[in-house]
């Protein structure tokens, strides 16, 4: 018997029971997109482990896939409540509208994706012009997700500062850098400080060639992430 049969076995198997499985609690967004792709990671890991280290036969394989399937689909699970968690304690909801991020209105975003749970912060809310100082509003948005991530221990997080191109390059590095770090500090859960990175104005979201654009720009981003080897360059 081929390595293929077993696996597709356990592969169908599994898709069979997570078709019907509907986790709790996930008010905010339902796609379940990060459930799905961990299920289906750890269903084909799980199936090639299981047949590989049992009997090399369909049996071993679909045990190893259910195992793999719980264990990935657990891992989903976990970014999907995350993310409606923290929407949720900021007053709003899991939005992945790519063209969100161009609305002024919209001062927190908070998107998912197969990688990273991302929250905008956006100005004016942050931070007064030329200023690392959190004001209050702010810092209680940020509290309040630090109080969320308590909850999540394993989770990896990424802070990154953005400006408009008032200024020069290095100055406003160095003002993205102070920024993103003042949001890091007060996102240090357990001694665990995060990876912060000031990006200047770089990865502008629209070009910064008036008023209304600039402000766009200006931002600060926290990323999420259940594998730290799946990050990457919040500035690029």
């Amino acid at each position: 018997m081929t390595l293929t049969k077993p696996i597709l076995t356990a592969t169908i198997a599994t898709y069979l029971l997570t078709g019907c499985y509907n986790e709790p609690g996930l008010v905010q967004d339902n796609s379940n997109s990060r459930t799905a792709t961990g299920v289906a990671a750890g269903a084909l890991a799980g199936s090639m482990i299981g047949y590989n280290t049992g009997s090399h036969d369909a049996k071993s394989a679909l045990v190893g896939g259910l195992l793999g399937a719980a264990v990935g689909g657990a891992v989903g699970y976990s970014m999907d409540q995350q993310a409606n968690e923290i929407a949720n304690a900021l007053g709003t909801g899991v939005n992945n509208d790519p063209l969100a991020p161009l609305d002024p209105n919209r001062e927190i975003i908070v998107s998912k994706s197969n990688d990273y749970v991302k929250i905008m912060f956006r100005d004016p809310m942050m931070f007064a012009t030329d200023s690392a100082k959190l004001q209050p509003r702010a810092k209680n948005k940020v509290l309040k997700v630090a109080q969320v991530l308590r909850n999540y221990p394993q989770t990896t997080v990424a802070v990154a500062g953005f400006t408009d191109n008032q200024g020069s390059y290095a100055y406003n590095q160095k003002l993205s850098q102070k920024r993103a770090d003042t949001v890091g500090r007060l996102l240090t859960i357990n001694g665990n400080y995060p990876l912060v990175r000031g990006c200047s104005y770089d990865k502008a979201i629209v070009a910064n060639d008036n008023s209304k654009n600039r402000a766009l720009n200006r931002r600060v981003e926290v990323y999420l992430y259940s594998d730290r080897n799946k990050m990457a360059d919040p500035c690029q």
